[in-house]
């Protein structure tokens, strides 16, 4: 046993190391459970009484000396990838890159901002809806183009149960809930069943906003949304509205704003026609208000929707919606100093 432990002190004296995984495999081979150090450990059990007070001195002697060997050989390389004497330890480490918000969470903040300032609150609602919020308590007829699978997107082929196509969902479950005053924005992901290009993809954001309380009027409406294209674009931006339909509001409109490309004097932007359009709005239609239990002969309301990409698209003069969606960060560093 004595000329077991002579051998492996002379062995481990004679050890040496090219990198720090050799020395970690000698330290397996000598120091693991099965290595060669415990493997006499292992035998101590077998070695006659009389010797085993010097054969367990030799032991303790042969453990301590391989732990010390096999550890300068493993500090060696541990040192080797920090050399003191060539680092100046005062100079600044690297930093690591701060993250920025996506550009379009900087404009959903910036339009909640905008009608916070105007007395909105937010409100939020699920993705998964049923029809009833979706489309028929905003009085969408059975027949409507809107409830084609072409458009929505709808659970498990049930047609009650679908990803909505719009956050006013929202507005039906405030309304079920609050009586008026109500003043409120719901951003939010909705989905559409179009195919994807440079203008159009199947999930987007919107914001819609409502008010409903006596005495509302489509003057309001046009102010609010005056209100909200100057603080958005700029203060010489000029708003027009079209008329148009929409199911759940009577009278209906589209606004259109002043190009911020070329102020209105036409370009490629704007078709040169001198406007874009970012929004649809107009006067909750009575029925609406019925559907949700709110007195429509007592309160009267207006509502808007826009697309927050497209909002972004004209801030920022991107080209292509898809940018959104990649997570490039080439794309998404430009936008810090948006913050």
């Amino acid at each position: 046993m004595l000329e077991k432990i002579d051998l492996l002190i002379k062995e481990i004296e004679g050890l040496k190391a090219g990198s720090a995984a050799d020395a970690e495999n000698l330290r397996i081979k000598y120091l693991s459970k099965k290595g060669l150090v415990s493997v006499l450990f292992d035998e101590f059990k077998n070695v006659p009484p009389q010797d085993k007070k010097a054969v367990g001195m030799a032991l303790n002697q042969l453990k301590n000396m391989a732990q010390d060997t096999i550890q300068k050989l493993k500090d060696q390389f541990e040192q080797a990838g920090f050399d003191t004497g060539k680092t100046d330890l005062t100079l600044p480490g690297t930093s690591a890159p701060i993250g920025g918000r996506h550009p379009l969470s900087v404009v959903r903040n910036q339009i909640a901002d905008i009608f916070g300032r105007l007395g909105f609150t937010i409100a939020e609602g699920p993705e998964i809806e049923d029809d009833w919020h979706v489309f028929s308590a905003l009085n969408f007829p059975p027949e409507h183009p809107a409830r084609d699978m072409q458009d929505t997107f709808f659970i498990h082929k049930n047609p009650d149960i679908l990803l909505r196509t719009h956050t006013s969902s929202v507005q039906v479950r405030v309304m079920e809930n609050q009586q008026p005053p109500i003043r409120a924005i719901f951003p939010g992901r909705v989905f559409r069943n179009e195919a994807i290009s440079a203008r159009a993809h199947c999930i987007f954001h919107q914001v819609e906003g409502l008010y409903i309380d006596t005495d509302v009027s489509f003057a309001d409406l046009l102010q609010t949304l005056l209100y909200f294209a100057k603080e958005m674009f700029g203060q010489d931006t000029r708003i027009r509205l079209r008329p148009s339909y929409f199911p759940f509001t009577e009278p209906s409109a589209e606004m259109d704003i002043s190009c911020t490309l070329c102020g209105g004097s036409g370009c490629n932007m704007c078709k040169h026609t001198g406007w874009v359009e970012i929004l649809g709005c107009g006067m909750v239609d009575p029925n609406v208000l019925d559907n949700c239990n709110i007195d429509s002969k007592k309160y009267t309301g207006f509502a808007f929707g826009m697309g927050i990409e497209r909002i972004t698209l004209l801030k920022y003069q991107i080209n292509d919606i898809r940018l959104f969606f990649e997570n490039d960060v080439r794309f998404l560093e430009q936008f810090k100093s948006a913050q």
